[in-house]
Order: C-alpha cells, then sequence, then structure tokens
C-alpha cells in the first residue's frame, strides 16, 4: 500500500484529541501483556490519553495460551508495582505461596530447601493469563485508556513518531501518531527492529539463546480437584544436564515445564520423536512425574518446542519520542522468576523518574536508562548462574550445606544476612546489580569455606556469621580493586 493511501486513526484512538499539553498527552503503547497492561493503567492513572495496540485477540475473550507459559513466579519487586496502581489485594488474591523448592530425586525421593530463613519470605505461582486480564480491566475502568486487539505492529518511524499496524482481520494498514510511543511488545519487538534497521543513530544489540529449549506439559488435578502433590512449593527433578520444573495453579493443576537440550545427552528434543521414546525418557529419568502425568504424551506433542534467549540492547529510546520497555529492551531467561517481577520494576523506576522529570520526556527517558539498564543486565546474568543451579548445584551435597548455614543465618540474624535469592527476590530496594555482586561474593565465601574446613553447619551461628561478613568484605573490596563494581 503506498505511503498516502494509509491513513491515521489517531481522532478515534485518542478521542480527547492531540497535542493538549502535560498530562493531556497522547501516549501509544505497542504490546498489551503484562508489562503494556500495566504501564496503561499507571499512566491512565497520571492522566495521560492512553491508546495500547495489542496483535493477539483479547486474551479475556479467546484462549491464546497455546503452550506458553500459563503461570509465572510473582514476588516482591513484582508486588511493589501492584502497590503503586493500588491493585496488591486483588492481585494477592490470584497468588498461591510457594516456600521453596521441592527437589525429586531420581529415585522419587523428595525433600523441601526453603526460599529464606525468614517465614514471611516466598514467592507465589500466580495465573499469566488472570494476571494480564486484571490489569486490562482495570486500566480500561480509566476512559482516557482505550486498548485495540488484533493489530500487529510491523515498523516504527522513531523520528516522527508514527507507527504502522496490520488489522490482522481486515488486513488493512494503516498509520497511527502519538506523542509518544513506547513498545512493550516483548522479545520480537518491532520497534526494536525499527531502531536496529533504521541506522539513524548507533543502537546496539545482541541475542543470544542457550542450547536448551522448553516444553509446557500439565499435571492435571485429582477428580475432586485437589493437588497430586505439595501444593505450595515449585517442584523440580534436577538431573544435571536438564530439568522438570512444576508449578502450581488454582484449578488444582499444576504447569510441568521441561527444559532440555535440543541436540546434546542421550534424550533430547530433536530424538524425542515418538511415544514410545518419550515415556522411555520420562520413565528412567521422572519415573514420579510420569505416574501422575496419563497426559504427558498428549501434552508433549500437542505443545510447540521454544527457544531460551537472552536481550540486551542500548539505547533503549530515541530523543524524547520512543522508549523500549519490559522484555523489548531486555528479555531474559525463566530461571530466577524475575521476567515479569523486572518489567513491573520497570514501571516502577519509570514513574520515579516521571515524578522528577514530568513534561521533559528526553530527560526521563536519559534517566530511565541510566538508572535501570545496569539492574536488567545483572538480573540476564542471575537468570543464567539460576539455570545452571537449578539443574545440577540443588541436588550437590556441599550446595545443600551452603543452603542450611543460609538459612540458619536468616533465621537467626533476619536483620543481618541475606543470602544472594534473597537479596534479588524479596529485597525490592536493592537494585539488581548490588543484590548480584553482594550476592555472588557471599555464595563464594562460604563455598570457599565449606571446601576449606573453615565452616561446617554444626558450628556456632554467631561465628558462622562473623565469618562470612568477613571474607564477603575481602572478596568485595578484591573486587573493587579489580574494577569489577
Amino acid at each position: 500500500m503506498i505511503e498516502k493511501e494509509i491513513k491515521s486513526k489517531s481522532e478515534k484512538v485518542f478521542p480527547n484529541g492531540k497535542d493538549l499539553g502535560g498530562a493531556s498527552q497522547n501516549i501509544l503503547i505497542i504490546g498489551a501483556g503484562l508489562c503494556g497492561s500495566l504501564l496503561a493503567l499507571r499512566l491512565g492513572q497520571r492522566g495521560y490519553n492512553v491508546a495500547v495496540y495489542e496483535m493477539r485477540p483479547d486474551l479475556r475473550k479467546v484462549d491464546i495460551s497455546a503452550g506458553r507459559s500459563i503461570n509465572l513466579a510473582f514476588s516482591d519487586r513484582g508486588n511493589k508495582a501492584m502497590k503503586l496502581v493500588g491493585i496488591d489485594e486483588k492481585v494477592n488474591q490470584l497468588c498461591i505461596p510457594m516456600h521453596g523448592r521441592m527437589i525429586h530425586d531420581a529415585n522419587g525421593n523428595t525433600f523441601q530447601s526453603n526460599y529464606s530463613g525468614r517465614d514471611h519470605e516466598y514467592i507465589n505461582s500466580i495465573s499469566r493469563g488472570g494476571l494480564n486480564a486484571l490489569l486490562l480491566d482495570e486500566a480500561e475502568q480509566h476512559k482516557n485508556v482505550s486498548i485495540y486487539f488484533n493489530k500487529k505492529c510491523t515498523s516504527v518511524d522513531f523520528e516522527k513518531t508514527t507507527a504502522r499496524f496490520t488489522d490482522y482481520r481486515t488486513k488493512e494498514e494503516f498509520i497511527e501518531d502519538a506523542d509518544i510511543i513506547i513498545a512493550t511488545d516483548g522479545a520480537g519487538s518491532a520497534m526494536r527492529k525499527s531502531y536496529y534497521l533504521g541506522k539513524k543513530f548507533l543502537f546496539s544489540f545482541s541475542q543470544s539463546y542457550l542450547s536448551h529449549g522448553y516444553k509446557e506439559l500439565s499435571i492435571l488435578p485429582k477428580p475432586n480437584g485437589g493437588y497430586k502433590i505439595h501444593k505450595n512449593a515449585l517442584h523440580i527433578w534436577p538431573r544435571k544436564s536438564f530439568m522438570l520444573i512444576a508449578l502450581p495453579n488454582l484449578d488444582g493443576s499444576f504447569t510441568v515445564t521441561l527444559f532440555l537440550s535440543y541436540d546434546d545427552g542421550e534424550y533430547n528434543f530433536n530424538n524425542l520423536t515418538d511415544e514410545k521414546i518419550v515415556l522411555e525418557f520420562f520413565q528412567k529419568e521422572f519415573p514420579d512425574a510420569l505416574a501422575l502425568m496419563p497426559n504427558l504424551t498428549d501434552d508433549f506433542f500437542e505443545n510447540p518446542t521454544a527457544p531460551l534467549g537472552t536481550i540486551k540492547c542500548s539505547p533503549w529510546h530515541y530523543k524524547g519520542n520512543t522508549l523500549l520497555m519490559g522484555d523489548a529492551a531486555h528479555a531474559i531467561v525463566p530461571f530466577y522468576g524475575q521476567g515479569m517481577n523486572a518489567s513491573f520494576e520497570d514501571i516502577v523506576e519509570f514513574d520515579a523518574v516521571l515524578n522528577k522529570h514530568k513534561g521533559d520526556w528526553e530527560t526521563v527517558f536519559q534517566e530511565y536508562e541510566k538508572s535501570r539498564k545496569k539492574d536488567t543486565d545483572a538480573i540476564a546474568d542471575l537468570a543464567i548462574d539460576n539455570f545452571h543451579e537449578m539443574k545440577d548445584h540443588v541436588a550437590n551435597p556441599i550446595f545443600q550445606e551452603k543452603r542450611k548455614i543460609e538459612m540458619a543465618l536468616e533465621k537467626h540474624f533476619p536483620k543481618e544476612y541475606a543470602s544472594k535469592y534473597s537479596l534479588v527476590t524479596f529485597n525490592e530496594d536493592i537494585g539488581y546489580r548490588e543484590a548480584m555482586l553482594r550476592g555472588r561474593a557471599q555464595d563464594k565465601a562460604i563455598l570457599n569455606m565449606l571446601s576449606d574446613g573453615v565452616i561446617s553447619p554444626s558450628d556456632d551461628i554467631q561465628l558462622i556469621l562473623d565469618k562470612v561478613k568477613n571474607e564477603t568484605e575481602a572478596i568485595l573490596e578484591d573486587d573493587r580493586i579489580a574494577g569489577l563494581r
């Protein structure tokens, strides 16, 4: 279609008109997923005219899961965003507390490793669709927020602040303009692609994949709606080079995810091609899980195998016109349970910068990226670390000793010690980068002293704390000298 034939629909999209100034400015959000719908809600609360375009159908009317994770880990950083928009109590009703990891060994034995030595610290399993629907409903309560579905963004002209869309139903192409465009359209972001292809400014982009992919499976509820395994835990079957995990759902089912190499090992996604070998694989590696999954082969061959990747890029913005946010700016692998939480925290951080520089969008975007990017890079790296921890280290005796010590330290000294996991997951007022640097130093300190026999779980707990603190500070000082901090 010729450019002049493509008409803007701004008068309909922004019924209050354009260029009214101040908080009445028009903001176009690309993507109505978790990040986009929360952003629309917050900007709507602030009085901006907001139009959201989503390529998928309305998930409140159509099931669009299609093998995509239907539940996610929700923790303190995400809840801070829910408090910001005033819906934390409603979100809590969608949550199932998970107090720790339930480890399943190859013989079907289990033990629970808690996430924290403090009883009030735990993560939650939450329905992706349920939370997204709630955020959409809350956003649409504001008359200045409009949400449009089945509209795919194909490109963004970041100099003109316009976006080109295709309507999936009518196949019509059209262009929307706005004062500000914010892309929350995920790892495949159309605006990020436009930044890259536009070559109008220096844009750095990296995309890296693990050699593993993932496939969604399920444990169905008991006939009476009950849970077949312990409800309040994240279940893990660690097998060194691969693993199975399961998170509970409100209906009594568990969403089960297999993380497995595409090519390596005796069993991999490329050779699990028929029912016989799939059942053989599960019988050998996950016999207790197989006993709970009579629907295994149906799920296995109906649901897609998807890749696991990390995206980093910069800059996230172009002048004061356009901005990338959430997975569009920093997609990560799911192994710290922080992808959604990090995207929600984006909005908390963005809102704080907006409070300081309201009306000066270029300064808002610059300051937001300057303060935020170091933390999103850190959680991306931590997520890779946790992949190796979950599939292998959790079953390692020295790692289990380390966790015993950490749990004891957190229980006896709740205000003096927090493990790396706690710093990342439960300390929402500490940035991811600071949590990573301190957490890694603590891990190194404890593991070194365990290996050298300097400490053991049976030692006096105060003595252990003093030694861990001293060794941690020594490691952090070495890092400072080496320029790693």
